[in-house]
């Protein structure tokens, strides 16, 4: 198992942590389509993939000559996620299409396997205030919760699950919490499924469609 030391230098590169940022779209990518994002060589993609599988960051499937890569799973995406909200907020758009992206990012995006920016907090904001999730002592989802889960999103937790059923994830553009876990999971998963949500372009912004608008207002008495 890699140490403390070694899994923070696999963060030490801004190769690697651009690859780690695209992944937490939480959709497989090949070499290829990471080495163009990164703007490096597809040898120096290579290595460096090599380097985040071998430390457990990422995990690979290979389908024919294809090499797909993700990450290795919802903690790996809170650990990047987790990182990123630490970095200083130095960065700036270097053109028009990368700023129209990062503020569509930073509205409403996908975080792994859940919902986050603007969107994502405040859906967080609203479940803790309809008691569906309480706060008082860590965060944990409550009986009224489990009902909605099941009525609202029909997600029933399996027995013996090993995900937590709800978990906070520092939001890297807030600086405050949304909820990711299995909760967070369904909700996204849903969203997408019923149309509330439509992404936006290949990374990882999503945005509220006219369903969403009235699904969240009826579920959840919150305008988004």
């Amino acid at each position: 198992m890699p140490s403390l030391a070694e899994t923070a230098g696999l963060f030490a590169d801004r190769t690697r942590s651009v690859f780690c940022q695209a992944l937490l779209d939480g959709r497989a990518w090949t070499a290829g389509e990471l080495a163009r994002c990164a703007g490096v060589r597809p040898s120096t993609a290579s290595e460096q993939l090599s380097l985040l599988i071998k430390g457990g960051v990422l995990t690979e499937e290979r389908q024919g000559r294809h090499r797909y890569v993700r990450l290795a799973g919802p903690e790996a995406a809170a650990l990047v996620e987790a990182l990123a909200s630490y970095a200083p907020d130095t960065a700036r758009p270097q053109n028009l299409r990368e700023s129209v992206r990062l503020s569509a990012e930073a509205r409403a995006r996908t975080c792994y396997d859940h919902l986050a920016g603007q969107l994502g907090v405040v859906l967080a904001d609203a479940m803790i205030a309809r008691g569906l999730v309480a706060t008082d002592s860590g965060t944990a989802v409550t009986a009224a919760g489990r009902a909605w889960l099941a009525d609202a999103l029909g997600y029933e937790q399996p027995p013996g699950a090993r995900r937590p059923l709800v978990r906070n994830c520092l939001d890297w553009t807030e600086r405050r919490p949304h909820l990711a876990g299995a909760l967070g999971a369904a909700l996204c998963a849903t969203a997408l499924q019923r149309q509330w949500l439509r992404r936006v372009g290949s990374g990882r912004a999503v945005e509220v469609t006219p369903q969403g608008t009235e699904a969240f207002r009826d579920l959840l008495a919150v305008t988004v």
